[in-house]
């Protein structure tokens, strides 16, 4: 769209609106079929996510246990699963869903209440805008 940005997590409705944090925009609003596909695409993305932590901990079963190494090492522990879990990713090797059985999908703890509106930093929702027109642009899928 013409404009750099910088890298953004994605967050769900609780977080604040940050440049730095990408969140769908309230399904309580009346929202456009910009907005619409914008929170529908951002969901998909998020599901990615989502899929990709259940496989890396499928297959790097140590990850569900990482309460008994050191907090020194546990860094080097999780950087060296995830490269390993690429390579064999980016290799094609066979992923037993087998592995999946003992990884049920948890819910981390995030916050219950919407952040309160001042929070939010305006040069987000500006932010927002032109992902949600960079998704428009790109049409659909």
């Amino acid at each position: 769209m013409g404009k750099a940005q910088k890298y953004v997590l994605l967050g769900d409705a609780t977080y604040p609106l940050q440049d730095w944090i990408l969140k769908p925009y309230q399904e309580d609003e009346k929202l456009t079929q910009r907005q619409l596909q914008f929170n529908y695409r951002l969901k998909r993305a998020h599901s990615v996510i989502e899929n990709a932590f259940l496989r890396l901990k499928a297959r790097w079963q140590i990850l569900l246990k990482c309460d008994d190494c050191s907090l020194e090492l546990l860094p080097t522990l999780v950087l060296s699963c995830c490269i390993l879990h690429n390579v064999c990713e980016a290799h094609d090797n066979p992923f037993n869903e087998e592995w999946l059985e003992g990884t049920e999908p948890t819910e981390l703890p995030k916050p219950c209440q919407p952040a309160p509106a001042a929070m939010e930093d305006s040069r987000a929702e500006q932010v927002r805008e032109l992902m949600c027109q960079y998704f428009e642009s790109c049409g659909e899928g």
